[in-house]
């Protein structure tokens, strides 16, 4: 399914680093063997600057957040945001409704509650990475 365009808050991708056997992480492997993964430069900014916390350095070793963005800079296409958005309840998490609206996105996987709540968003659906893993079991038993 290469149409599918993807955005997948930061905090599902560092569940990804952080427990590579986890849903989150069966989430973002699915996405990005499903689809194409979009982001802003607020996104991956938002993303860098969560790895480069100090607390993250007890959980992830001091090379892997560079390599994971790095990475993930082979995976993604950046989206240039000409319109945003004030519709979350949370400001911090527009970012991301940008990045659907402006980048023609299918879907965002996030856990976050304030995303979820205006799920659909656009017409297009806020999953949790447990909903987009069933989801694509779902469409492999078709």
């Amino acid at each position: 399914m290469p149409d599918l365009r993807l955005v997948v808050d930061a905090n599902v991708l560092i569940s990804r680093l952080l427990s590579p056997r986890s849903v989150a992480a069966r989430a973002v492997d699915l996405a990005i063997t499903e689809g194409r993964l979009l982001v802003s430069g607020a996104t991956l900014s938002e993303l860098a600057r969560v790895l480069a916390r100090p607390k993250s350095d007890r959980y992830i070793g001091i090379e892997d957040p560079q390599e994971f963005i790095r990475y993930l800079a082979t995976l993604v296409e950046v989206i240039t945001v000409l319109q945003r958005f004030q519709a979350c309840r949370d400001p911090k998490d527009d970012m991301f409704l940008d990045v659907v609206a402006n980048g023609q996105a299918s879907a965002i996987i996030t856990g976050d509650a304030d995303l979820l709540a205006l799920d659909p968003f656009m017409e297009i659906r806020i999953v949790t990475p447990a909903m987009w893993v069933d989801r694509s079991l779902q469409d492999q038993e078709k």
